[in-house]
C-alpha cells in the first residue's frame, strides 16, 4: 500500500509540473555581446558591452539611424564601454571607470560621445552627463556587416575601437595613459 500511495504521489507531482508552462524569455532581436581587449599579461583594458541590431535588409545609415542626430550606439540599452585603466583619447585623458557611448553618424565622419551616466535605457541620451565629444574617421567596409559589430584592434600606441554595420566602419584610437 505504501508503494502504490509513493508512485501515485509521483505521478500528481509529475503532472502538476507538465501542466505548467515554463516561460523562458524570447531571443532577442538585438542580442547582447561583449568584447574585450586584454594586454600580453591577460590583464584587461577595455570591455564593451552592447547590443547587436542587425541590417535585415534595411538601408541602415541615413536612414534607420539618420545622420546628425545621436545614436545609442547599438540596440536596446546604452552601450557600455568600462576602461581598466586611464586612457588618453584624442589627446583627452579619461578615467579608468564605466560610461556610455553615443555616436552621431555622419557621411563623412561621426562624433564619439562617452557619458558618465551608465545602466540607462539607450534613447535616454543625458547631454549634460556627457564627458567628451571627438571625431571619428568613417569609410567604407569591404563587405556588408549584417549585424552592428564592435571589437578591438591592437595598436602600437594602444588600441582601436572599431564599430561597423551595413556598409560602414568607424574607428578611434585609444591610448593606454599607464600600465
Amino acid at each position: 500500500m505504501k508503494y502504490f500511495i509513493f508512485i501515485f504521489s509521483l505521478f500528481i507531482a509529475t503532472s502538476a509540473v507538465q501542466a505548467q508552462e515554463i516561460a523562458f524569455s524570447k531571443i532577442d532581436k538585438s542580442p547582447l555581446d561583449v568584447v574585450i581587449h586584454r594586454d600580453n599579461n591577460n590583464q584587461a583594458i577595455a570591455r564593451v558591452i552592447y547590443s547587436r541590431p542587425a541590417k535585415r535588409d534595411r538601408k541602415i545609415f541615413g536612414e534607420l539611424v539618420k545622420y546628425g542626430e545621436v545614436w545609442r550606439t547599438g540596440a536596446n540599452e546604452a552601450t557600455e564601454i568600462d576602461f581598466f585603466y586611464d586612457v588618453t583619447i584624442n589627446g583627452n585623458l579619461v578615467k579608468a571607470g564605466a560610461y556610455s557611448i553615443y555616436t552621431i553618424p555622419g557621411e563623412e565622419e561621426w562624433t564619439f560621445i562617452l557619458n558618465s551616466q551608465t545602466n540607462q535605457w539607450g534613447t535616454k541620451h543625458d547631454p549634460s552627463k556627457d564627458i567628451l565629444k571627438v571625431t571619428m574617421d568613417s569609410m567604407p567596409s569591404p563587405q556588408t556587416i549584417e549585424e552592428f559589430s564592435i571589437s578591438f584592434v591592437e595598436d602600437p600606441d594602444g588600441l582601436i575601437l572599431f564599430m561597423g554595420w551595413d556598409n560602414t566602419l568607424v574607428n578611434l584610437p585609444i591610448q593606454v595613459a599607464q600600465l
